[in-house]
């Protein structure tokens, strides 16, 4: 899906209330595009981590506007699953990141700096 709206207006048929009682919680999922305005985005909230984390800052449920308890959980595996046809792990991301050695290079901490 290319929009949190969309993801928004496939939770409403899923399980009714309105667009505006999803539209944060898919907000949230796609704000890393502030970072980086590509797919590579989804490396940063689109995993089974990140919807535990959605669970931590939304809370474990949210009351529709019907007055429907639906989990956050179920939110989030949605999102992911409409993006990406499944729910990788965070480990499933850095395997596909190739290492650079930039990333790994540390500077030489002089005693007399501590």
């Amino acid at each position: 899906m290319a929009h949190p709206y969309h993801h928004s207006l496939s939770s409403v048929r899923k399980w009714g209330g309105r667009i505006e009682d999803y539209q944060r919680i898919h907000d949230w999922f796609d704000e890393s595009k502030k970072i980086i305005a590509d797919f590579r985005h989804r490396a940063l909230r689109h995993h089974a981590e990140g919807i535990f984390m959605a669970e931590t800052i939304f809370g474990s449920t949210i009351s529709l506007s019907t007055g429907r308890v639906i989990p956050v959980r179920w939110i989030g595996e949605q999102h992911v699953r409409e993006d990406l046809g499944f729910i990788p792990s965070f480990a499933d991301w850095m395997k596909a990141i190739r290492p650079e050695p930039w990333m790994g290079r540390a500077l030489r901490m002089d005693s007399e700096e501590n």
